[in-house]
């Protein structure tokens, strides 16, 4: 597994000679191996402050009252960044326009905040499935590709196919909140059994969590013990 690491490691100093890193926002050179400039790097509307269960904004870190009256059935939500512009620029460039470079830049701020904030990796990585009819009208899960670099880079088994979505389910964007979580129910299942106690869900964006939480309640009833969602990007509750 080293050898690999070290393979990856020469191939993006290469890279890094070849293609040097030019900020995606701006367009000046990228500095920290990142297509961000610093500027640009800072100005990112990071989630400084937000509920210790569902990642949700908060003026302080706690739980948020949503997650007091009503917990997800998830244990924790690891989001380095909110869904505000221009980090939603981004986003939407990456999910609907196949723009793949974001993908990257996205996929290493959240490896850098979860290493900064992991105490305990989880024994697998499960990205949040696309319905069949979806993936071949998008071209690619985009929460397969953010969640490929993670399980490389924190050596972390990858469970690409281990969930299925299997109803084709109205975008969840356009839905308020509680049509949401009925949308999203029984629209996942298990293609074969759990051998994992602890599970990291991985997805572009946590709106209400309706659909990580749909899918971590599948995991529980499979039998993990501790279910986490990691995402790049975390909604203000609508």
């Amino acid at each position: 597994m080293k050898r690999i690491h070290l393979v990856d490691d020469c191939i993006n100093y290469v890279q890094s000679l070849l293609y040097p890193p030019t900020c995606l926002l701006c367009g000046a050179p990228g500095a920290d191996g990142l297509d961000l400039c610093p500027g640009c790097l800072r100005s990112l509307p990071w989630n400084t402050a937000c509920c210790v269960r569902c990642a949700a904004p908060l003026p302080a870190a706690g739980l948020c009252g949503q997650c007091l009256k009503r917990p997800p059935s998830f244990d924790a939500a690891l989001t380095p960044l909110l869904y505000r512009p221009p980090l939603d620029w981004l986003l939407q460039g990456y999910k609907f326009n196949r723009r793949l470079p974001p993908g990257r830049v996205l996929a290493e701020l959240l490896r850098r905040h979860l290493l900064r904030h992991v105490d305990t990796l989880p024994d697998l990585i499960l990205p949040v499935p696309l319905h069949p009819a979806r993936l071949r009208e998008r071209g690619y899960n985009q929460a397969l590709e953010l969640a490929r670099p993670l399980a490389r880079a924190l050596d972390i088994p990858l469970a690409a196919g281990l969930a299925r979505r299997i109803r084709a389910t109205a975008t969840q964007s356009l839905l308020p909140a509680e049509e949401r979580r009925r949308n999203v129910r029984g629209a996942f299942e298990l293609a074969g059994p759990l051998r994992a106690r602890h599970v990291a869900i991985v997805d572009d964006v946590i709106a209400t969590g309706s659909t990580v939480g749909e899918l971590a309640r599948l995991l529980r009833r499979a039998g993990a013990e501790r279910v986490e969602v990691w995402a790049v990007a975390r909604a203000g509750r609508s």
